[in-house]
């Protein structure tokens, strides 16, 4: 399996008048490195359908597509694997059908359900709802303490989901994450694109990944994180510093907060002597 680290699930009823395919194109073109279909209520025919269409727009974009529940549909429509819940078919089953090149997810809720689908070949994990979230109505959040425990013990390939949000992914990163799943936060927004790219941003700042911006007009690659984080990287965090990011000056109160992102131009501007 791929490596990825934003993972967007489809949700209709967070965008209407809106297609699904526009909003998932939207994710796409905003970072999203897997796509899963999740309709619970479709007739098969209909079901087919979305993931027919669905499974020609992730190849355009080279990402795997993932459909929950139905390992029948995911054949038909050519996925690159399907994704269980704990009540669904065996893990086992799921692989005899699908075969020992397609992915096989599963959603886990507690420690003991991550150890299983490690154990039984799960080629990668759910693990959440972290936050309570409209998608699992009923189900109680896990809380980052689960998060904790599975990135202490399990070593396949996992992603935290539910209620993950721009304002709370730092929360879930802090407690060993390193990919997300969203779908209110993503669909749900009038803009995907960008909060892909936010969320992104912050899993790569989180990793400690290398990113390229232009700094005073050179071509660099910078530790992902805070332009606060960046100014200090070079020493001049106690410095007269003017940042200028993109043409707008960033208030010193705002370094903190304002994220560095693959292609930014940034200016520092640095004060000395006296007046």
């Amino acid at each position: 399996m791929r490596e990825f680290s934003l993972y967007v699930i489809t949700g209709e009823q967070y965008h209407p008048g809106r297609s699904m395919l526009e909003v998932m194109e939207a994710a796409l073109a905003g970072g999203a490195d897997i796509v899963q279909l999740r309709e619970k209520n479709l007739p098969a025919s209909e079901l087919l359908e979305k993931a027919r269409a669905l499974r020609e727009l992730t190849r355009r974009y080279n990402v795997p597509f993932i459909v929950n529940d139905h390992p029948d549909i995911a054949l038909a429509a050519e996925a690159d694997g399907v994704h269980l819940g704990q009540e669904d078919m065996p893990i086992a089953e799921a692989r005899e059908r699908m075969g020992a090149d397609r992915i096989i997810g599963i959603s886990t809720h507690a420690i003991e359900e991550a150890r299983a689908a490690e154990r039984d070949g799960a080629d990668y994990i759910g693990v959440g709802p972290v936050f309570p979230t409209g998608t699992k109505p009923g189900r109680q959040a896990v809380t980052t303490s689960y998060v904790r425990q599975v990135a202490d013990e399990i070593r396949i390939p996992w992603v935290a989901i539910g209620g993950i949000t721009p304002d709370n992914a730092d929360q879930v990163l802090a407690a060993g994450a390193s990919r997300l799943c969203a779908v209110s936060a993503v669909v749900g927004s009038s803009d995907p694109a960008s909060v892909c790219r936010r969320l992104k941003e912050q899993i790569a700042a989180a990793r400690g990944e290398l990113v390229p911006i232009k700094l005073n007009g050179r071509e660099e690659q910078v530790r992902a994180g805070t332009l606060e984080q960046l100014i200090q990287s070079y020493g001049l965090a106690d410095k007269r510093i003017v940042a200028e990011l993109d043409g707008a000056i960033v208030q010193r109160n705002r370094w903190e907060s304002t994220q560095v992102r693959a292609g930014m131009t940034l200016e520092l501007v640095h004060f000395v002597g006296g007046g």
